[in-house]
């Protein structure tokens, strides 16, 4: 037997594509048949399946608010000298800020209503340029909101729990600035609807080897329900080779926790002792996840698509790569191509249109080219970023290097560094972060990385070096910080 039920009363919010499971006027969701139709649990039947027809135009379900966590990482030490000029979430990997691959990704989601970006760096023209124009673009409301002290990677959340709850939001994700991939959030969501409205909190994993994956937050999970049994970050040994991507959705219910812990530590670390650590910092990782572990409200959602850090200038040549080959799928009108009087392209390039590149070039794979750049006659460049006005000299090579904003390389000049990628030979490996320099003190071979209006002269060898801006470099150098 079917029974017509009509759903009367919904406050018109936001309409969703797709959703499943979600409680709405008594009636618990199931899953949808299509735009008109959806099976429900009858209310006074319990045991019996019921269709519920409403028109679709009507049915309005979902708010989304998206909390942004900025991780300052104090000044992005690991990324400089590229963080010395720009905010690392604002450093153009395929020719895009870092943090525009994860709003563009939001705006995606069905009922993406705003995004916060939340960190503890001062505001400036750079970041207001960047908001007003992700907001043209997208057409979604995106607004700064600036920590009075670092307040870790949940601390922030808590404080701005105002901003974020003033939508009335159903969910909203968390998502850190320094990683980097082809994020799942509408099959993540999905995913954290079906498992009730009322869960705190579903957390994005992935694969990692098993060594790697003592460098991440590490997940050990029902692998029927999926629920987070036990987590720890960064073991001292193997706990699994699930490991936590820095992205989360969270119900508003997570606040209650957020209290509780915020409370708690107040009581704990009492003291009149103003150099110490503030007493609003809230770790999300050990001091939600840890505790919610095995409470039936952490679960985790597991994902197979590109993934990575980007911790430094050899993780953030990695991240071009990747990105640049979403863009054959997402967005190929971002790819050069070859065509005549046009420089020769091999695989997958980004050339920014106003970008100068001499037709002789050949650049790629993998190479993104930035605003005014200046790429000369017979240049080489593969596996790189330049940045904007960067200009490369007549006949120069750049290999697996960062060239950055207004420096110039001169003719016949090779820059190359040594690449930083996975282990190709090992599913699900990482990008390595290594440290600068060897045990006896010897700079680690890397990314090659020049920094802002660096002068770097005709018939010269850089291998392997780091140089900081401002520098007029008279000769070669191999496996050098040039400070």
């Amino acid at each position: 037997m079917e029974s017509v039920w009509k759903i009367e009363n919904i406050t018109p919010r936001v309409r969703a594509e797709y959703l499943v499971q979600v409680d709405l006027s008594g009636i618990a969701v199931e899953q949808w048949c299509d735009d008109s139709d959806i099976k429900s649990a009858c209310p006074d039947c319990k045991q019996r399946i019921h269709r519920v027809r409403f028109p679709a135009a009507t049915f309005y379900i979902l708010l989304v608010t998206v909390a942004f966590i900025e991780k300052a990482e104090k000044v992005w030490t690991r990324f400089r000298p590229l963080s010395l000029e720009l905010p690392k979430p604002l450093f153009p990997v395929a020719g895009l800020p870092i943090i525009y691959h994860h709003i563009e990704a939001c705006s995606k989601v069905p009922g993406m209503r705003e995004v916060i970006l939340i960190g503890f760096y001062q505001p400036n023209d750079a970041l207001t340029k960047f908001i007003n124009s992700v907001q043209n673009e997208f057409k979604i409301q995106v607004r700064y909101l600036q920590e009075y002290t670092a307040l870790g990677t949940a601390g922030g959340i808590y404080h701005f729990r105002d901003q974020i709850l003033a939508g009335n939001p159903d969910v909203f994700f968390v998502m850190n600035s320094d990683v980097c991939g082809d994020f799942p959030l509408k099959e993540m969501l999905s995913f954290h609807v079906q498992k009730g409205g009322g869960s705190h909190c579903t957390v994005l994993g992935t694969e990692a080897t098993r060594q790697q994956s003592l460098n991440y937050g590490c997940i050990a999970e029902n692998k029927d329900t999926h629920e987070i049994l036990h987590y720890v970050e960064k073991p001292e040994t193997y706990i699994s080779s699930t490991i936590n991507c820095g992205v989360y959705l969270f119900s508003p219910e997570i606040f209650k926790t957020l209290e509780r812990i915020f409370k708690k530590n107040l009581e704990e670390k009492y003291s009149l002792d103003t150099t110490s650590p503030s007493k609003e910092i809230i770790r999300l990782e050990q001091d939600i996840f840890v505790p919610l572990a095995g409470s039936g409200k952490l679960f985790v959602f597991h994902s197979n698509r590109f993934w990575s850090q980007i911790k430094s200038s050899g993780a953030a040549i990695y991240a071009n790569r990747h990105y640049l080959a979403i863009y054959r799928d997402t967005h190929p009108d971002r790819l050069a191509k070859n065509g005549e009087g046009l420089p020769s392209v091999v695989g997958d390039v980004f050339i920014h249109p106003t970008a100068e590149v001499h037709p002789t070039a050949v650049l790629g794979p993998n190479v993104s080219i930035g605003k005014h750049a200046v790429v000369g006659e017979g240049a080489r460049v593969r596996e790189s970023i330049v940045l904007e006005g960067a200009t490369l000299q007549d006949h120069s090579c750049v290999l697996y290097s960062v060239i950055g904003w207004n420096a110039t390389i001169g003719a016949w000049t090779r820059v190359e560094g040594t690449p930083n990628d996975p282990n190709p030979n090992k599913p699900f490996a990482k990008v390595e972060v290594k440290s600068t320099f060897t045990n006896d003190g010897k700079l680690n071979p890397s990314i090659t990385v020049i920094g802002s209006n660096v002068q770097v002269p005709c018939e010269v060898v850089i291998l392997n070096s780091i140089v900081l801006p401002d520098k007029s470099l008279s000769g070669s150098y191999k496996n050098q910080i040039i400070l």
